[in-house]
């Protein structure tokens, strides 16, 4: 029997009572409407917290004015060394192609930083509870590298958010072979991977690729298309840019491990704990460790990563945690393990994966039953989360405040060279001499250190048709090509300015 549809209609149409107005109907989203407004609200709250806590004014820092110069009329472009990739210049060519403005720059960053997490977020959707897909976001979120990196031109973060979304589309593709958006998710995350480091992108793909390859029930010819078809594609141009300038992939290759120090074993876990302080490079890695207020999430994370492998193998359910927490592992092992220096950025790929299994250790155990250990557990998590965060704020804005004076600092510099006529077209060498020289419009060039690309003769002759300048740090000499050259003194810095090209002789 149908007991409504038409005869529903039939009773009202006949019902001789007065008839009572429809109460107002209450807007309902379906479920996975809710789920996504979750992920969209840790998002935007993540951008959001950029924009108020990271100054947009802040200024470019040393990496960051390489990568924009490369696209920015403002000033030429700046060395670009074997590691580095062009997927920053093209991330942010929409803004640094036409406008030298970085409260614009980091304003853009911060909006597309919080999109992407939620992307990678909802990469995950079947695979995790919303709830827990929530939890991880805003652990990651608040991290304050993550804060301090989403606005910045730099290629981490967009490395992690690549991982974390290419790990959720891979296990739902694993999940439903006739899943074609998760193939294209793998895909177009490990293309994201790799246009930005390309060999973060192998690492963090390693366990992955590992399972197609070994493990038979993994198996799937698609996947691995999709997987190693977007590695492909993203490190394409790095591949052909090795061959064109840097003499071939092997030399490449040789010349960024050169450049980070030679990759091998080095034990660099000490100097990664050393920079958790708010340190934004730690090269060379020497001082004592920060408070332990700042450390003890670090120390708590392993710990809780090994739990959550416990609890999903009790519960038969190992692989949507098992595969994050072994390329979070893979992820960070070469920042660990093979290099001698440390950055925090660096382990922010690791920091995305683990976030999610985390989250759902965290989930479970405040839907722990119990009357009286339930709410004992979620008073606990409450405060230790609530000063986790606090300590996290707190770095934040001590590395702003160190950050944004070094810049400006860089920027005083900038103004000086103009004052002592050394204005585009010009050359500046010496003591931080690629973000100065981007902040004055002018060309870099050293001769020693990792950015070399030039020698003391190049110098002098490009004195002879343009200013330039040489910049020397307190209690340092300046070098032989300088001795006939005007010293003066600008902010902290030494600067020795050529002698005035003759006339025509610039170009």
């Amino acid at each position: 029997m149908m007991r409504d549809g038409p005869q529903a209609t039939d009773r009202s149409a006949t019902s001789t009572g007065p008839r009572r107005p429809d109460p107002p109907m209450a807007v309902r989203f379906p479920p996975r409407s809710r789920r996504e407004v979750a992920l969209a609200v840790v998002a935007g709250a993540f951008t959001l917290a950029q924009l108020l806590l990271v100054r947009p004014g802040m200024g470019l820092g040393w990496d960051e004015s390489v990568y924009v110069s490369q696209l920015s009329p403002h000033a030429p472009a700046a060395f670009f060394s074997a590691p580095r990739a062009r997927g920053v210049p093209l991330l942010v060519a929409p803004v640094a192609a036409w406008s030298s403005s970085t409260t614009l720059l980091r304003i853009y960053l911060a909006v597309l930083s919080g999109l992407a997490l939620f992307l990678a977020l909802r990469a995950w959707r079947g695979v995790r509870p919303a709830r827990v897909l929530a939890t991880g976001g805003a652990l990651f979120a608040t991290l304050w590298v993550t804060l301090f990196y989403g606005p910045q031109a730099m290629p981490n973060y967009w490395v992690a958010v690549g991982a974390l979304a290419g790990a959720g589309c891979f296990l739902r593709a694993q999940a439903n072979r006739f899943d074609r958006t998760a193939l294209w998710g793998v895909g177009l995350s490990a293309a994201l991977m790799a246009w930005m480091r390309p060999t973060d992108a192998v690492w963090a793909t390693l366990p992955l690729l590992a399972l197609l390859l070994c493990v038979r029930r993994w198996r799937r010819p698609a996947l691995l298309v999709a997987l190693v078809g977007g590695l492909a594609a993203g490190a394409a141009e790095w591949v052909i840019e090795a061959y064109v300038s840097y003499g071939g992939l092997a030399q490449r290759l040789s010349d960024a491990s050169r450049i980070q120090g030679g990759l091998g074993w080095n034990i660099a876990v000490g100097d990664q704990l050393r920079a958790l302080g708010g340190r934004t490079l730690c090269r060379p890695c020497t001082g004592a460790a920060p408070a332990v207020l700042e450390t003890l999430w670090w120390y708590v994370l392993p710990l809780l990563a090994a739990l959550t492998a416990v609890f999903a193998v009790r519960a038969r359910r190992p692989a949507a945690t098992l595969v994050p927490l072994a390329c979070a592992a893979s992820a960070a092992f070469p920042y660990l393990f093979m290099i001698g220096y440390a950055a925090p950025r660096f382990l922010l790929p690791a920091y995305a994966l683990l976030a999610l299994p985390v989250a759902d250790l965290l989930v479970h155990l405040v839907r722990a039953p119990g009357r009286i250990r339930r709410p004992l557990t979620v008073a606990l998590l409450t405060l230790a989360l609530a000063g986790h965060v606090a300590v996290q704020l707190v770095v934040l804005e001590d590395t702003v405040r160190r950050t944004t004076a070094a810049h400006r600092e860089w920027a005083a510099v900038a103004a000086g060279l103009h004052r002592l006529g050394v204005r585009p077209p010009c050359l500046v060498t010496g003591k931080n001499n690629v973000p100065i020289a981007y902040y004055a419009g002018c060309s870099s060039a050293a001769t020693v250190g990792h950015d070399a690309n030039t020698t003391s003769a190049g110098i002098r002759r490009t004195a002879l048709r343009l200013p330039t300048a040489t910049l020397v740090a307190p209690g340092g000499g300046p070098p032989a090509y300088t001795r006939s050259w005007t010293p003066h003194r600008v902010a902290d810095l030494r600067v020795y300015v050529a002698p005035a090209p003759a006339a025509g002789g610039r170009q």
